[in-house]
């Protein structure tokens, strides 16, 4: 959300009626599962005037486009509607970019955007031929030059087959909405099926406009059988959340191996060039290098990738025209490679060795995830022109050019690259080298603090302090703690093993492991959203699957050698996003088991048995429907309760980016004389909440006064329909419809109005007014304007944060394991993580707490 320019709009509304099944139906048509609606109601039919439904849902409908008989309209505007407890009513509407933009972007942009991309996405896989060959060879001798056509080949199609046809012309388009990574993937199938954990989900969320649910297609009997499949097994939903974080972790784990695997191999080339420059030398300058790395992390990605790609392109620039150099020198014919026959030649040779040597090979594409993961930081198309125009080109040609020089220098391999480079032209060389790679390491940062960001706001990681970096995409962040935890990791690797052919052993495990994960999620996007043909569906996996098992097998193998390493770090981040998750499950769960009945506070009365007193109070929450166990506690506990009672629940939806007129939904709670309010805010897994207490406090009254007088105007509606249906039928019957009463059947009723003030009368395509002339201002009508007036004094009384502090234990009949988790490792986590209240920067003068114990 960005902190200025924002201005307001007139709302626009959407109102439930009846359909004869006994739930309710959207004036557009779309059904609202009657399993949603509440099994109470606030007044009875003669009081209709007085309350509210679902945030004063008024009794009209949606009609088709021919006309309908005076029967059926009769009936669908005299029965009232049931209250529905999703919170149907959008409280406000204001104008404003939420930060990621789906329009186009010009093709200066793009190119622009694509510059931008070398620096941060491309770094790791373009600094690759910086080991891959010697790693390769390290496990294969060469003995004649089927070895290095062969090594080569294998290298290409390697390239062209995992990072171009899979990522490139695939899997970027699985994005949710711009934004990428296995986060991504999942919150897109939780919006086509209800497979997350967390019950929190409502109908009302699908009408968000970034939801963009595809139309049924033919195949739809098939996505249906996968949705329902997903749905009723709980054993699918964990496997499938488990692959996720799975995924996500081990893009963590690969993020702490990148920067020591690219920086030691650059410095390396000192080793054979200055005299007395030793493993020791090397380890120190090393670890500078990191250090002065991640202490840039803190500008933003905008910031580095400008300041980044330069270097890199014209590290790529040295690529290619060492690599035509070479092949020009050496040997033309290393172009027979492109014959994939040599790589059939080059097991059939070497047999167990070769397979050993695929864990050097796999080498040449890590960071390929890293083009989906950063993908909110730039976009689909600039991704793809800059490798195609750029990458793939030149990583070819410089491949090509090293096994050129292998053809004449067979035992220069332990430095393929550096002594493949001109003698005139190593500083140089090696000056690009090194701060490329710097920059190698900034793809899997980013898309570390991308993955972090998902899983915070998914409900899957502890909540740690974020920072947007840039004003015009929300997507740039930088994490402080994981910034400092990764580069400390880094040190403590590079202190350790010392050598990049150590380091090489551990890394690519977890790249692979983050491939796999992403070809089962797209897979399932292709049956359940794509719903492409089964032929097509099918080839996906086992094309793409089975080279990356064969790459997996031969990099497990190196598990003794260093690669438990990353397979450690995977495991120690993916048990702490599965406890985080499964525990705040259980909570909320807890938590919808202990809500208070809303008989309960109506035989309380108006005054909720205690003392009234001016002032609003927020009770926060994590419910979307039902008055949380913690209002209880609180009139227990105080001696006196607020004018004005919010329930407010900040709700995280599956998608990347909620706009700020869709956010906020209201609802009533009790009569209107209680003055209690339920408010749900809704955020995108990318939006920002960086908005202090006294902006949230603006937009929260702001809304809370639209929704009072768009109340007002619908009862007004609804008594003026009751009033014409005492009419004789015959007469109605013989009144012609005009227009614009058709119009109102089958348009909400307060439509969007992009101009105008809050009580004008908005127009559509040069009709008749959408709103009714009862529609009236606070001043026409008493009742509306003494709520508005008992607002008012509210605010001036100021806000109370009225917060739990909750405390989460086992059950003592659960098993030990659980108590174990909960009472211990959860615990932990919530002690140490950041408190909800943190992110909107509340005087702690304003905040008062009630102890809770959850028990689960």
């Amino acid at each position: 959300m960005d902190d200025g320019g924002i201005q307001e709009e007139p709302p626009s509304a959407r109102f439930l009626t009846p359909t004869r099944s006994g739930g309710s139906r959207w004036v557009d048509g779309s059904e609202v599962d009657s399993s949603e609606s509440a099994g109470w109601s606030l007044g009875d039919e003669r009081s209709a005037g007085t309350t509210s439904g679902d945030g004063g849902a008024a009794a009209s409908s949606g009609a088709p486009a021919s006309r309908v008989s005076s029967g059926t309209f009769r009936r669908r505007l005299g029965k009232k509607p049931r209250r529905v407890d999703s919170l149907d009513v959008e409280a406000m509407n204001v104008r404003g970019a939420h930060g990621h933009s789906s329009k186009e972007l010009s093709m200066l942009s793009t190119i622009a955007m694509a510059f931008q991309t070398l620096g941060v996405v491309y770094g790791d896989m373009g600094t690759s031929p910086l080991y891959v060959f010697s790693d390769v060879f390290s496990k294969v001798p060469i003995k004649s030059e089927v070895e290095i056509l062969g090594a080569l080949s294998l290298v290409m199609y390697t390239i062209a087959l995992v990072p171009f046809a899979k990522y490139v012309f695939i899997v970027l388009k699985a994005n949710d909405n711009g934004e990428g990574g296995t986060f991504a993937l999942y919150s897109l199938i939780c919006r086509y099926a209800k497979v997350s954990l967390l019950p929190n989900q409502q109908r009302v969320d699908e009408d968000i406009s970034s939801f963009r649910l595809k139309l049924p297609t033919p195949e739809l009997e098939r996505a249906m059988f996968v949705k329902d499949c997903l749905e009723k097994k709980p054993l699918f939903k964990n496997t499938l959340l488990f692959l996720v974080l799975m995924g996500t972790s081990m893009v963590i784990g690969d993020g702490i191996l990148t920067p020591s695997m690219s920086v030691m191999s650059a410095v390396s080339g000192l080793q054979g060039q200055v005299p007395g420059f030793d493993t020791d030398a090397v380890v120190i300058v090393s670890i500078i290098v990191l250090v002065l790395l991640f202490s840039v992390q803190r500008f933003g990605t905008g910031k580095v990738g400008f300041m980044f790609a330069p270097i890199l392109g014209l590290w790529f620039i040295n690529l290619g025209s060492i690599g035509i150099y070479n092949i020009v020198k050496y040997d033309m014919s290393v172009v027979r490679a492109f014959n994939p026959m040599y790589i059939y030649l080059f097991f059939k040779t070497n047999g167990l060795k070769a397979w050993s040597s695929l864990g050097g090979c796999v080498l040449c594409i890590t960071g390929a995830e890293a083009m989906f993961a950063d993908l909110g930081h730039f976009s689909v198309k600039s991704i793809q022109v800059a490798f195609t125009a750029v990458v793939f080109p030149c990583l070819l040609i410089a491949y090509m050019g090293q096994a050129a020089f292998l053809m004449k220098n067979p035992l220069a391999v332990e430095r393929i690259f550096y002594d493949s480079v001109p003698g005139v032209l190593f500083w140089p060389v090696f000056v690009i080298a090194t701060l490329a790679a710097m920059i190698a390491s900034q793809a899997m940062i980013s898309a570390t603090f991308s993955c972090i960001k998902q899983a915070m706001a998914l409900g899957c990681f502890p909540r740690i302090k974020i920072i947007h970096t840039s004003k015009k995409i929300m997507g740039q962040i930088y994490i402080p703690v994981m910034n400092w935890f990764l580069m400390v990791m880094c040190i403590i690797i590079v202190a350790t093993f010392r050598s990049t052919n150590d380091i090489a052993n551990a890394y690519g495990i977890a790249e692979v492991g983050v491939m796999m994960v992403s070809t089962v999620l797209v897979t399932l996007v292709m049956l359940l959203i794509w719903q492409t043909n089964l032929v097509l569906v099918l080839c996906f996996p086992i094309l793409f699957g089975a080279v990356e098992f064969v790459y997996l097998t031969a990099v497990l193998s190196k598990i003794q050698e260093g690669g438990w390493l990353p397979l450690a770090f995977s495991s120690l981040f993916l048990c702490i996003m599965y406890t985080w998750n499964y525990g705040s499950v259980l909570k909320y769960q807890s938590e919808m088991r202990g809500k208070i009945s809303l008989d309960f506070i109506l035989d309380l009365g108006a005054t909720l048995g205690t003392v009234r007193v001016p002032g609003i109070g927020l009770v926060y929450n994590e419910l979307v429907q039902g008055i949380p166990s913690i209002f209880g506690q609180l009139l227990v506990t105080l001696p006196a309760m607020h004018s004005t009672i919010v329930f407010v629940c900040i709700k995280y939806v599956p998608v990347p980016y909620v706009p700020l007129e869709e956010r906020f939904l209201f609802r009533r709670v009790g009569q209107k004389d209680y003055h209690m309010f339920r408010c749900v805010a809704r955020y995108g897994y990318k939006d920002v909440r960086k908005e202090d207490h006294g902006f949230f406090e603006q937009l929260l009254v702001e809304s809370l006064e639209k929704f009072l007088r768009r109340e007002a105007q619908e009862l007004a509606l609804e008594a003026n329909t009751m009033e014409a249906e005492r009419d004789d039928i015959s007469v109605v019957s013989e009144v012609p419809q005009s227009p614009a009463c058709e119009g109102d059947l089958q348009t909400p009723l307060l439509s969007d109005q992009r101009s105008g003030d809050d009580n004008g009368v908005g127009t559509r395509d040069g009709s008749a007014p959408v709103l009714p002339s009862s529609s009236m201002s606070a001043e026409e009508d008493p009742a509306l304007e003494y709520e508005l007036e008992a607002l008012r004094e509210a605010i001036a009384s100021g806000f109370t944060y009225l917060l739990a502090h909750g405390d989460v234990r086992a059950r003592k009949e659960s098993f030990f394991t659980k108590k174990f988790i909960i009472n211990y490792f959860y615990a932990f986590l919530r002690r140490n993580c950041r408190a909800g209240t943190a992110t909107l920067k509340v005087p702690h003068s304003n905040i008062m707490r009630v102890g809770m114990t959850y028990m689960v």
